[in-house]
């Protein structure tokens, strides 16, 4: 009974994994395959100029055919490039496109660890349409939840359009559509703009830390193993599918030197907090890397955590 229990836990937790996502998105996405995702070469990332972004603060950039640009398959025009500091904890990451003069800019986004590799891919039809509010335009608009693994300084940001965006449009609501809506008058029968996407455009990228997250960026403290959300390997799983079987508890590896106490008690705490949140698959990967380093409580602190969450 408690196998059933422990095995619905983890399938729970895989599930989730892959709803981290924004009203109306494409809830069967996963960021972490790459299959579809335009090939950049390196030497080309390693040519870009990066633009820092502190935590808390809201990136305003204007893409114009004088701006940046990669030469890669598939991509179209201008690119925003943007440098996150990842020793602050997990991330959460809010893109905007505004609407204007009936065009609007289609972001793709391109998720890189700290060697430029990728790490995860948000495409086009993960930034869904948001309706004009008080203080806001009408806009394409997504949230990415990120986890740097430890070690990594900085993790990057590639924001661009493809060409089979370009072909596209995006349906709008009607101003007045939008004003019956809001005083709760009768919706006319009018047919909604349509804005075509374009090259060029203005988009918002604002960033907070966040206990939400989803999507490890980088190898996990340094750990060179496969998984399906640990990125920055040599050959990144497709789909979460490839992963382990998740209600398998990962065997104990050797290691020569005991575990600090600190360092020990810091896993037990997030390995805790990993499966009280349903984020079983986050809970063995963490106790994967205690044991590695030669834990001797932390597979029993997950199992009593897994007892109590059931």
């Amino acid at each position: 009974m408690k196998m059933k229990k422990l095995a619905a836990l983890c399938l729970t937790a895989a599930l989730l994994t892959g709803h981290t996502l924004p009203a109306l998105a494409e809830v069967n996405l996963v960021p972490q395959d790459l299959s579809s995702a335009p090939v950049v070469a390196p030497e080309s990332l390693q040519r870009l100029s990066w633009q820092p972004l502190a935590a808390s603060q809201t990136q305003t950039t204007k893409l114009a055919n004088s701006g940046q640009t990669l030469n890669a398959p598939h991509i179209a025009g201008p690119v925003a490039a943007y440098s996150l500091p990842a020793n602050i904890g997990e991330l959460t990451l809010t893109l905007s496109s505004e609407v204007a003069n009936g065009q609007v800019f289609a972001p793709n986004v391109l998720v890189l660890d700290e060697n430029l590799r990728p790490a995860a891919w948000f495409p086009s039809r993960y930034f869904t349409y948001q309706k004009p509010g008080v203080m806001a335009a009408d806009r394409l608009e997504g949230v990415m939840k990120l986890t740097p693994a430890l070690g990594q300084q900085k993790i990057y940001l590639l924001v661009f359009t493809t060409d089979s965006d370009l072909t596209q449009t995006t349906t709008l609501l009607d101003p007045a559509k939008a004003y019956a809506q809001g005083t709760g008058h009768a919706v006319p029968d009018i047919p909604d703009p349509v804005a075509s996407h374009s090259r060029e455009g203005t988009i918002k990228l604002k960033m907070q830390t966040s206990s939400g997250s989803s999507i490890l960026v980088g190898p996990l403290f340094g750990s060179s193993g496969a998984s399906a959300v640990t990125v920055g390997n040599t050959a990144p799983a497709a789909a979460y599918s490839a992963a382990p079987a998740p209600s398998a508890v990962p065997a104990p590896k050797a290691r020569a030197e005991p575990i600090m106490s600190d360092t020990e008690s810091y896993f037990n705490q997030k390995i805790t907090q990993a499966v009280n949140s349903g984020n079983i698959d986050k809970a063995l990967k963490l106790l994967d890397e205690a044991e590695r380093l030669g834990s001797t409580s932390a597979r029993q602190t997950f199992i009593s955590s897994v007892k109590g969450k059931g």
